[in-house]
């Protein structure tokens, strides 16, 4: 089986490769190439609108006689994908970008003509000032008074620096929130209340106490002399029962005594 990608070939050894003939090309060779549209292009024939990006096979060429700088101008031609007008653009490298020649027009682009016009003004403007002296004058004291200006406005922007590095934002936040400060107070307000309110009860209950404790103490003074009675009573009755129990006993002695006397 032979080798699928031929990296190696064979040569014999009587090989010479001065006997192989050059192939005479010629000098405006075109070369097949794969490439990307440069830029928004509509076909000139169909109006067929080609976005940049869009792939192509496309044939390139130099162009003769025209170069930039000693770099080389490199000419391209694609073909439209609906009626395959050909289309041709070329490069430019003063401008790093594409011109294109025939087949198509290339969009509005309005950043590219923005920098376009900028470019001419500062032309322009060099041209002036190299010219008229006055008007050197003129843009050289406006710059002057500008770089004033900027000083001036640097200075500002360092003390606005200086008053936020020496302020203090809670203290600000503080003084100037007006909401919060009447919360703060409110809840102030309200442990105070309620401090008075548990002082008020607190002495309430002491003076309860106090009174419960005085009921108390009348109470058992009241107890202990009811007791006190109570025993006394009691002595007393237990010792005129005593006395009755005795004269009876001593009356019954008597009286049984007598009539054993008589016998």
């Amino acid at each position: 089986m032979s080798e699928r990608k031929v990296l190696n070939k064979y040569y014999p050894p009587d090989f010479d490769p001065s006997k192989i003939p050059r192939m005479k090309l010629p000098k405006n060779r075109q070369y097949t190439v794969r490439l990307m549209a440069p830029f928004n292009m509509r076909c000139a024939a169909c109006g067929e609108y080609i976005y940049r990006g869009k792939k192509f096979n496309a044939r390139k060429e130099d162009v003769e006689g025209d170069d930039y700088c000693g770099i080389r101008i490199y000419r391209f031609y694609i073909k439209c994908t609906r009626c395959l007008q050909e289309i041709s653009f070329k490069t430019d490298p003063q401008n790093t970008d594409y011109v294109i020649e025939a087949g198509a027009t290339r969009n509005f682009m309005a950043l590219k003509l923005a920098q376009e016009q900028e470019k001419r003004e500062e032309e322009e403007l060099k041209e002036e000032e190299a010219n008229n002296p006055m008007t050197l004058l003129e843009n050289r004291t406006q710059q002057s008074k500008l770089e004033l200006e900027r000083m001036e406005a640097l200075e500002d922007l360092k003390d606005l620096s200086r008053r936020h590095h020496t302020t203090d934002f809670n203290q600000l936040l503080q003084k100037y929130n007006t909401s919060e400060m009447k919360k703060k107070m409110e809840e102030l307000q309200k442990e105070e209340d309620e401090k008075l309110v548990q002082t008020l009860v607190g002495k309430k209950r002491m003076i309860k106490e106090e009174e419960v404790l005085s009921d108390s103490d009348e109470e058992v003074k009241k107890l202990k002399k009811e007791s006190e009675s109570k025993s006394t009573f009691g002595e007393s009755f237990g010792s005129l029962l005593g006395s009755k129990s005795t004269s009876a006993s001593t009356s019954r002695f008597a009286a049984w005594k007598k009539p054993n006397q008589k016998k």
